[in-house]
């Protein structure tokens, strides 16, 4: 039996998106949003949610970030949204990954540094680029809705003359372009007066 082509429109299956990117300069106030959202998980790896009563967890390395997850999952999966506090803590913290990965290549058996960042012509960045996706993925399954919260690395841009300010998430090269590809909401969060809106 082949194809069967819809002659109506099908019904979608989900109310919240899966994956969710907020990014803003820091300091605007997403932690503590986050920390209002009912049955959200913040797995705090900047030590940004000292201030605030929430569901959380301090993460310091990538095995208290696979434990957390192994426990999450071992509990039933109990919470409706977990967040990742920050994804620029995260692509630091998936280093020793990314290291083990180059590792397991012929041109990378002997390797003995602690960053595959500086391999020669950008090369590491492709093993950067799978651990963060590899334990991405992993994160994924932890919960219905994954909030991956991330800082703005602001930059000056030429354009024709005149000075502009440009901002992009702060992550490392198609790191970048990938995340927000594969997310199903992205928000940029600010402050205007005592507000906090996300556009």
């Amino acid at each position: 039996m082949g194809i069967v082509l819809p002659t109506v429109k099908v019904k979608g299956d989900r109310v919240n998106p899966k994956r969710i990117v907020i990014y803003s300069k820091p300091k605007t106030g997403k932690t503590t949003a986050y920390a209002g959202l009912d049955n959200n998980l913040i797995l705090d790896l900047e030590n940004g949610a000292d201030y605030v009563d929430a569901l959380k967890i301090k993460i310091s390395s990538l095995q208290e970030l696979l434990d957390a997850g192994k426990a999450i999952k071992e509990a039933g999966r109990p919470y409706d949204y977990v967040t990742i506090d920050t994804v620029t803590a995260l692509e630091e913290m998936i280093m020793p990954l990314a290291i083990k990965l180059y590792r397991e290549t012929s041109m990378g058996k002997n390797f003995d540094g602690n960053t595959v960042a500086n391999l020669p012509n950008g090369a590491g960045y492709l093993y950067i680029r799978q651990a963060f996706f590899q334990v991405l993925d992993f994160i994924d399954t932890l919960a219905p809705t994954i909030i991956l919260s991330g800082h703005i690395k602001d930059k000056q841009v030429d354009d024709k003359g005149e000075l502009v300010m440009s901002a992009n998430i702060d992550l490392t090269g198609k790191i970048k372009s990938l995340i927000c590809a594969n997310a199903d909401a992205i928000g940029y969060m600010f402050r205007k007066g005592n507000q906090t809106i996300i556009n």
